[in-house]
């Protein structure tokens, strides 16, 4: 992707944060304490320079909120904007029917008590004798204006004179963003709207740039710049506690079996070049309401005394606005909190059509060395005592779970839609009208749709054709993700459920050739709104954006350079890490101008404590 799609933040929009750091913390101790009341956040939006009016208010705090963070402060003062001197002069001039620049009491009273928010004759009298300030009964709103102005502007200033004065504000980090307190600093990457949707961190565990390191770098500046650059190119390491994973879990709405529901299934696939590939899906909404959505990896029912293997992969669904064109799409939300498998989101989506992008790290889904061919591969085709061929009772338990997963509206029968994405995974080609209609004079059909048992027929006259050799039944299974034992470790079944309680949701899959870099602007732009650029190596052009979610840690490195760089990696001083890169020291190569996942990294074992300790070094052309 390239840094034409996602440029560094203006002066302006850093200028914008760090007004926002500054009022927000006019009222608060910390930018980790969150809003908790509507008087709190019309106090922090009057830091602001802001007039909310009660309608204002009731549309940020509903009967339902209960909590805003910064980043939610954030994204209210983008839509709010200050009222300028200009808009308030014209709305003056509207009263003044004499248009000789003073308005009466009268007039004054005549606005105020007759049209939009009516004030009360307390109110109205408070307000006059605010701003009649000669005492002749006539308000000068131009003078009124600019002294209105002016107070909001000196406001403003002290809240940044005492940000600027103070140290340990300057180091905090703000929901989404981190302070720079040096004009030399990395800018920290400016949240985008999608930003006030993700769950804050746990305020418990420091990050990576927290005050003891800050203190420690202030304390050793009279070391050489270089030595300061080298160590500034350190990535410090994230302790992840057992605790801090349960800071923040979304709690399942009330009621929730009241509301409508609609759930898909699909599929995680290891691909030969170690990529992971899947199905993704259209969501729409037809009205704004509450949502509350989950993915999950699919228990399949038909092995219950084996374990699923792949129960322990990590999950994520990305929802992306659904623009014009399928490259205007942007990142609205991510599921970020875990509930055992489950990964959750919970909040609003204004009605409309939205992209639904399937995620898994890598972590825990990895190509496997191949067995020894001299493993002697399970039986999938016998003769019954008839001398007839049938498939062997292991081998219709993976079918049976393949039905499972490619059943993907779970309503038990296939659909030629549904049919065909399994056809396309497995042979590369569709099932044509025509060739549906052969089906269903030959298998199992109801409704137009393949059974359970005409999917078994369907598969054994494969194998019948074939006098019983299993060649193409191996195709098919190992493009399913089994191997020679018919156990499934090259994919992942997945269900999404959809939770809406004003409004009935629909999903659809659908094939998307820009599919993959969708999901990866998706991703890049959910680390990078999320945590501030780092230089590497005293370098002005190449950054590290490290994110910590919940469970998972995440990075990219981003090259403005005009020619590639390889980036060394090294996570040998990690503990109970298991990284998608899938070894501890490696290297990546960063074309020109562009942005690239580095890693992500999951705890080995949930149950403990994992440390992340990764140095990242720019490693001489050759």
């Amino acid at each position: 992707m390239s840094f034409q799609d996602s440029p560094r933040p203006s002066d302006e929009e850093e200028a914008f944060y760090t007004h926002c750091r500054a009022a927000y913390l006019a009222v608060f101790r910390s930018s980790l304490t969150n809003i908790a009341s509507k008087q709190q956040l019309c106090r922090a939006l009057q830091q602001a320079g802001r007039n909310p009016s009660h309608a204002t208010l009731n549309k940020y705090w509903t009967p339902r909120t209960s909590k805003l963070n910064f980043d939610d402060f954030c994204e209210i003062l983008k839509s709010e904007k200050k009222t300028e001197d200009t808009e308030l002069m014209r709305a003056f001039k509207k009263m003044d029917v004499n248009n000789d620049g003073f308005i009466s009491h009268g007039e004054l009273e005549k606005a105020l008590t007759s049209r939009g928010e009516k004030m009360t004759t307390e109110e109205l009298n408070a307000v006059f004798s605010l701003a009649d300030i000669n005492k002749d009964g006539k308000l000068d709103y131009a003078e009124f204006c600019r002294l209105l102005v002016s107070t909001v502007e000196q406001c403003q200033t002290a809240a940044l004179e005492r940000l600027e004065t103070n140290a340990k504000l300057k180091r905090q980090n703000f929901g989404s963003q981190s302070y720079s307190p040096t004009k030399s600093s990395v800018s920290p990457a400016a949240p985008s709207a999608e930003a006030a949707t993700l769950p804050q961190p746990p305020p418990e565990t420091p990050r990576a740039d927290s005050d003891t390191t800050i203190k420690k770098d202030s304390r050793s500046s009279s070391r050489p710049s270089s030595a300061r650059s080298r160590r500034s190119s350190l990535s410090n390491p994230i302790t992840m506690t057992t605790s801090t994973t349960k800071a923040n879990k979304i709690q399942e709405p009330s009621g929730l079996q009241e509301w409508n529901q609609s759930s898909v299934r699909g599929c995680f696939f290891l691909e030969d070049d170690g990529s992971i590939s899947s199905l993704q899906y259209q969501l729409h909404i037809p009205q704004t309401t509450n949502v509350y959505l989950t993915i999950q990896p699919l228990s399949l029912s038909n092995r219950p005394d084996k374990p699923s293997s792949w129960m322990s992969v990590d999950t994520a669904l990305f929802v992306t606005s659904a623009g014009e064109t399928k490259e205007d799409s942007t990142l609205v939300c991510f599921t970020e909190s875990k509930e055992k498998e489950k990964y959750v989101w919970r909040g609003e989506l204004n009605a409309g059509t939205y992209y639904l992008l399937p995620f898994t790290s890598g972590c825990k889904l990895k190509k496997r060395t191949k067995k020894s061919l001299s493993v002697k591969p399970m039986e999938l085709i016998n003769r019954t005592d008839t001398g007839e061929l049938d498939l062997t009772r292991e081998l219709r338990e993976v079918l049976s779970d393949i039905f499972e997963v490619i059943d993907i509206d779970g309503n038990g029968m296939l659909c030629l839609e549904e049919y065909n994405f399994f056809e396309l995974r497995t042979s590369g080609e569709k099932c044509d009208k025509d060739s549906w209609a052969v089906c269903k004079e030959n298998f199992d059909m109801r409704k137009n749709q393949l059974t359970r048992q005409g999917f078994m027929e369907l598969n054994l006259m494969e194998a019948t054709e074939k006098d019983g050799d299993p060649a193409d039944l191996w195709v098919t299974l190992e493009a399913m993700g089994y191997n020679r034992m018919l156990e499934l470790v090259e994919a992942c079944p997945f269900q999404i459920d959809i939770h809406c309680e004003g409004a009935q949701p629909s999903i659809q899959p659908f094939s998307l050739d820009t599919g993959p870099k969708l999901l990866n602007q998706a991703l890049q732009k959910s680390i990078t709104a999320r945590t501030g650029a780092k230089a590497l190596r005293g370098q002005d052009n190449v950054f590290i954006y490290t994110y910590r979610g919940e469970h998972r840690i995440s990075s990219v490195l981003a090259n403005k350079t005009n020619q590639k760089v390889t980036v060394h990696v090294n996570n040998e001083q990690s503990r109970n890490c298991c990284s998608s890169r899938g070894m501890s020291v490696f290297a990546v190569e960063v074309p020109a101008r562009t942005k690239m996942v580095c890693q992500h990294v999951l705890p080995i074992n949930e149950k403990q404590d994992w440390t992340y300790n990764c140095m990242e070094t720019i490693l001489p052309c050759t």
